[in-house]
């Protein structure tokens, strides 16, 4: 069989990355599209492009129906789902089958079997692979976490059983967290994959993130191509991924590889996929996983095997052998043991996600626009992006923009190149995590011992990480003004928002007329809100008491208090979402607080006020 025609029924840097993959293997690509991402760039570099109406992705890149009838009215013959969204949806795998056209990826049954982390660590624990304590399928309710935290002591996680991604997981250190955390898990899984099944296991502390990429045709060959590290993560979300995953040893590589080929063939997986492992301090492993799709991470494995990943899926779902695979392998084959296949590992590459989120105020996520994005160039720099100069970042999606990965002959070398590319880098409009990868390449923890692990950030890295005014002012219309200054014979380029000039300027103006440049309106609501709103984005307190702000565009998800109540400073009042992930609202002080009319559902800007505390 030969595909000629694909839709990609996702977007940003994921449907550009397939967009350009077909074009390499002489492929159409459709493209669809949210409103909100009418002027995307995956819309242009498609062949075509079909509109989805709505901006909600229930409406748009999860509306199965829609995404059928589009499929067929462009007349491809493949769909490709990319990653997040519908990948790993097997009702959307099912329904691309029953019409008629090619699903890229593994079987609904494989789907529905390993994207079920329940069914995937039975079939774990089939063939010998090692496990954490965990529940026997998932849970009723919250008591019933309780109850096995209780059994098995502290920490636990408490898991979506479809979830993925780091959406739909909670990490509970304290009994009285069980409940809510029990809830926000699924809450979000609802929001990002339609399931809030949960189950729960126990956490392992301070373990690291080790992932092997599995390739398997419909000739019997199974594949790891090779292993990466995905250790450094800030709320069980990937932020920087590297391969070959480093300091290993040979017996736990070995490990990895059998396992990972074992759980694969058990399941009877054909196509692209990532079974993850974590592997605690003492060295002890633990299946965690089953990614039944691309990962963002691929581009890493790319670079160090020369292995085009989603070509390889082009040519699987097409039912061709893998094309560094020498004939039928029915035995199947795993890559570092007994295996005819083996792929060579070249150099070192590390990976940079390009998320519009702002790390000083606690990685909240940063909708708006980019004004201004420029990627960096030179030997061992790729990268994979979504966005332009002008493009929309849209708060109902993820807040990925871009990838930044570096490649070099060896770790230290790709270290090297990176630091550079990243001062080259420019993303203006938005805040990004750029400041963190800045920070954490000059980290010993990471650069030299690699003592990272995926609670680092928060346990480790979170107090070395001096806040920062490095950013790009991130409210949508409110670009930086640049200029050059010379200090000591020495020109600095400088950048300052312009609003920030503005006001300079107008308090200037107010202080040669006499006026006061702190005069404000009336004191409603909004009038609070802009006078309690720090240069920083933080909350601050006025003289009628402390306002309770957002601190980007979102959802509004529950209050954890009641009109009235008195709170104390640091406490939980609200919960907000945005980018499918849900964030806490703490009270800037103590005192009595009076909360807005707001209810499951509303829309909040960046900055508005929620509350007031007296």
């Amino acid at each position: 069989m030969t595909l000629a025609s694909v839709l990609i029924a996702n977007r940003g840097e994921i449907a550009v990355r397939i967009a350009r993959a077909a074009a390499d293997h002489g492929l159409r690509s459709v493209a669809v599209y949210s409103d909100a991402d009418a002027e995307a760039l995956h819309t242009r570099i498609a062949d075509e492009a079909y509109r989805l109406p709505g901006t909600a992705p229930a409406e748009t890149y999860m509306n199965i129906p829609a995404l059928i009838e589009t499929a067929l009215r462009a007349g491809v013959e493949a769909v490709h789902p990319g990653y997040g969204f519908l990948a790993e949806n097997a009702e959307f795998a099912a329904a691309v089958a029953e019409a008629g056209l090619t699903w890229i990826g593994p079987s609904p049954e494989v789907i529905e079997k390993l994207g079920n982390k329940v069914t995937a660590r039975e079939i774990a624990l089939s063939v010998d692979a090692p496990l954490a304590p965990g529940s026997d399928g998932p849970v009723e309710d919250w008591e019933e976490a309780h109850a096995f935290a209780e059994e098995h002591g502290l920490p636990i996680a408490i898991k979506a059983a479809y979830g993925g991604g780091g959406r739909g997981l909670k990490v509970v250190h304290e009994l009285d967290d069980v409940e809510d955390a029990f809830a926000a898990a699924g809450r979000e899984a609802v929001a990002a994959f339609g399931r809030g099944e949960c189950f729960v296991e126990k956490f392992l502390v301070r373990p690291r993130h080790v992932e092997a990429q599995i390739l398997a045709d419909t000739h019997g060959n199974t594949v790891v191509i090779g292993l990466r590290d995905c250790s450094l993560q800030r709320r069980n979300q990937k932020l920087v991924e590297e391969a070959p995953a480093p300091f290993l040893t040979s017996e736990q590589e070995a490990t990895i590889r059998e396992g990972a080929v074992k759980i694969c063939q058990a399941a009877g997986y054909v196509g692209a996929g990532t079974v993850e492992f974590l592997i605690a301090e003492d060295g002890t492993i633990s299946f965690l996983e089953v990614n039944t799709r691309l990962q963002v991470e691929h581009p890493v494995t790319e670079m160090t095997t020369g292995v085009d990943l989603v070509g390889e899926q082009f040519r699987i779902a097409a039912g061709l052998p893998l094309s560094f695979a020498d004939g039928d392998a029915s035995d199947g084959n795993a890559a570092g043991g007994d295996s005819e296949i083996t792929v060579p590992q070249l150099g070192h590459a590390i990976e940079y996600r390009l998320n519009a989120e702002d790390v000083a105020n606690g990685y909240v996520p940063c909708p708006g626009t980019i004004t201004r994005f420029e990627a960096p160039t030179g030997p061992g720099i790729r990268v994979d992006t979504g966005v332009t100069s002008g493009s929309t970042i849209p708060g109902a999606y993820d807040s990925m923009m871009a990838k930044l990965i570096v490649f070099g002959a060896d770790r230290d070398q790709a270290i090297t190149r990176a630091r550079q590319a990243l001062r080259e880098l420019v993303i203006e409009g938005v805040a990004t995590v750029v400041p963190f990868h800045q920070a954490v390449l000059d980290h010993p923890d990471f650069a030299e011992s690699f003592a990272v692990h995926t609670t680092w950030i928060e346990s480790d890295f979170a107090e070395q990480f001096e806040r920062t005014a490095a950013f790009a002012d991130h409210q949508a219309g409110r670009p930086l003004t640049r200029f050059g200054i010379e200090l000591d014979g020495r020109r600095v380029e400088i950048g300052l928002p312009a609003e920030l000039l503005n006001r300079l300027s107008a308090a200037s103006t107010e202080a040669s007329a006499g006026e006061s440049p702190s005069a404000q309106g009336s004191g409603g609501w909004d009038d609070a809100a802009r006078s309690s709103q720090a240069a920083d984005g933080s909350q601050a307190t006025g003289a009628s008491g402390a306002e309770v702000t957002s601190p980007y565009a979102g959802s509004f998800v529950t209050w954890k208090v009641a009109d009235g109540d008195t709170v104390e400073e640091g406490q939980t009042v609200a919960v907000i979402e945005a980018m499918k992930m849900e964030s806490n609202i703490t009270a800037p002080a103590g005192g009595t607080i009076v909360c807005r009319s707001l209810a499951a559902g509303d829309e909040v800007s960046a900055g508005q006020t929620l509350a007031r505390i007296s």
